[in-house]
């Protein structure tokens, strides 16, 4: 018998609201996504300065002011781990959305669990449209989850230093009744876990990076998935 490929190896994932107590395991996840996935769409320097910037607190000050985060949890190489973030907040009116995943479960369904969260969490508040400032990376996944570009320009991450980013924007409404006719079941408030089955590399090797974005709460680079809507 042939062995099995670890590329089809189960693994589950579960989603909730993320608390200050997660803080530093999300800014764990957020490194390796920033020099795994990043790096292959940014210059080393862009890299670690947008890596220098993150740190625990960050993620607490913005719970504090608002900023509403979902957490994906799971097992790499038999191991605990976050495997990524999603947020929802409010910026002067405007309502924007981030995704983030670990390089190593990249392309698993774990980025666009976590976006519908925070779609949800937006649309709960009222919002009839999200907006995102994407890294160039993220461009395909975004518009694969009904974003649209509205113009390119540049992010300023949170040492002062910007990036190229696309400008994207997604009508809500209708965007949260497609997807609940199509997961019935999938528990998008956040406040119990909801356990979903993807494959993954055991052994995972950092995934090839195809999607990134901007959080513009808390710059935040995130590696997302493009291939599995």
């Amino acid at each position: 018998m042939a062995a099995e490929d670890p590329a089809l190896t189960p693994v589950v994932f579960q989603t909730r609201r993320a608390g200050p107590l997660d803080a530093p395991a999300m800014a764990s996840a957020h490194l390796d996504s920033i020099r795994t996935l990043g790096a292959a769409f940014y210059s080393p320097d862009v890299v670690e300065t947008w890596a220098s910037a993150v740190a625990p607190d960050m993620y607490v000050r913005a719970m504090d002011g608002g900023e509403v985060f979902f957490v994906a949890t799971g097992e790499i190489d038999g191991h605990l781990a976050m495997l990524g973030f999603s947020s929802h907040r409010i910026d002067d009116e405007q309502d924007g959305v981030s995704v983030y995943v670990r390089g190593a479960v990249a392309r698993l369904g774990i980025g666009t669990a976590l976006l519908r969260l925070a779609e949800s969490d937006a649309f709960a508040r009222g919002a009839s449209s999200i907006q995102i400032q994407a890294s160039l990376a993220g461009v395909g996944f975004y518009r694969s989850n009904g974003f649209e570009e509205i113009s390119r320009g540049e992010a300023e991450l949170t040492t002062g230093r910007t990036m190229p980013c696309v400008f994207m924007r997604k009508i809500l409404a209708l965007a949260v009744a497609l997807i609940c006719l199509a997961s019935p079941s999938l528990t998008f408030a956040g406040e119990q876990p909801t356990a979903v089955h993807a494959p993954v590399a055991v052994h995972g090797a950092a995934g090839v990076a195809v999607g990134a974005g901007i959080g513009a709460g808390i710059g935040a680079l995130v590696g997302v998935i493009a291939g599995r809507p």
